[in-house]
């Protein structure tokens, strides 16, 4: 999937690049604010709806039933062990934009903070926002949506950074075989 990895990428670096550049292009601030916030509210939709789902076969979505009580509800497809392969570069894409942008955007949280450029404040925290809830329910919907979140990074942790990827921890999309799990 060339484009869905296309995609993943170019909404994060894109407001990425843009909120760094921003000063030395425009003086505007309010144009450059509604720029980068369109780009992460577009860099939200499509990884949560679009790339998540075709580069590892994962989706999450939070619902709330009529007593007020959030659901979060996960979605994983069933892998083929011959399909595997040719997802492992788009996996590893996948899970790298996935957790260096909200990092990116803390760094950003704390030079803003400290060079006390305020008025940027509200949209670095939307970046942090954003990119910090995809992660949050990727990697919720990677563990099955079972444990708290401690226990879920920790393994998430190990699985990921401290492992090298086994062809098994690979998730490949088809369109037969949904697991669906609610938490």
């Amino acid at each position: 999937h060339p484009l869905a990895t296309f995609f993943h990428l170019f909404f994060r670096v894109s407001a990425i690049v843009t909120y760094v550049c921003c000063d030395w292009f425009s003086r505007g601030f309010v144009g450059c604010f509604v720029i980068v916030l369109l780009l992460l509210s577009f860099d939200f939709w499509s990884v949560k709806n679009v790339t998540g789902r075709l580069m590892v076969g994962l989706r999450w979505w939070n619902q709330i039933d009529e007593d007020g009580k959030s659901h979060w509800i996960f979605e994983a497809r069933k892998v083929s062990p011959s399909h595997m392969a040719a997802t492992e570069a788009e996996a590893r894409i996948f899970w790298l934009g996935l957790i260096i942008c909200p990092v990116i955007w803390i760094v950003f949280f704390f030079s803003t903070l400290f060079s006390l450029k305020l008025k940027w404040l509200a949209l670095v925290i939307a970046g942090i926002s954003l990119q910090a809830a995809n992660l949050y329910g990727y990697i919720l919907c990677k563990m099955g949506g079972e444990g708290d979140i401690s226990t879920v990074a920790a393994s998430f942790l190990s699985q990921t950074v401290f492992q090298t990827a086994s062809p098994g921890d690979i998730q490949k999309p088809r369109l037969e075989g949904l697991d669906i799990h609610q938490h």
